[in-house]
């Protein structure tokens, strides 16, 4: 993502776009993604409902994988560009926590949020493999039917 290309997408110029955002290209990269995080969190959230177990996780999964097919750059902007956020820390913004926070109570992960790290890391490493055209699309079912296997299953003892 460049900010030529956003500039074109939301129809302004590269100059009125730095002038709303003096930190230049990294402070539009973190409001861009930001913003993603909320939509992202709000698609997973409404995807969840108040379904519990392998239904919670498949939906979750879909509304995940939807999201990063659906809006390419701003998925490159909240998980490709460099950014200034903090990940996984006591300081973590709000919009990033809350969007973790729905992948671990699709999980019903209730831990130290490592299996939440997983299963995010599923998802977002299938969301760039099928983005770049390297799964079969007629398995993403299969796949997602697996994930809700995987992370449904009672954790080990």
């Amino acid at each position: 993502m460049t900010t030529r290309h956003l500039a074109d997408a939301i129809g302004y110029t590269q100059p009125v776009l730095y002038g709303h955002f003096p930190g230049g290209k990294s402070e539009i990269m973190l409001a861009v993604a930001l913003e993603g995080f909320v939509d992202l969190t709000r698609q997973c959230r409404a995807a969840l409902g108040r379904k519990r177990g392998r239904r919670a996780i498949e939906a979750v999964a879909v509304a995940y994988l939807d999201f990063g097919r659906e809006h390419p750059a701003v998925y490159e902007a909240m998980f490709q560009q460099p950014i200034d956020a903090r990940f996984a820390s006591d300081d973590t913004e709000s919009e990033l926590r809350a969007g973790f926070d729905a992948l671990a109570e699709a999980i019903g992960d209730n831990g130290d949020g490592t299996v939440t790290e997983v299963f995010w890391a599923a998802l977002h490493g299938l969301s760039l493999l099928e983005r770049a055209g390297r799964m079969r699309a007629e398995h993403r079912s299969y796949r997602i039917a697996e994930l809700g296997v995987r992370f449904a299953a009672d954790p080990p003892q």
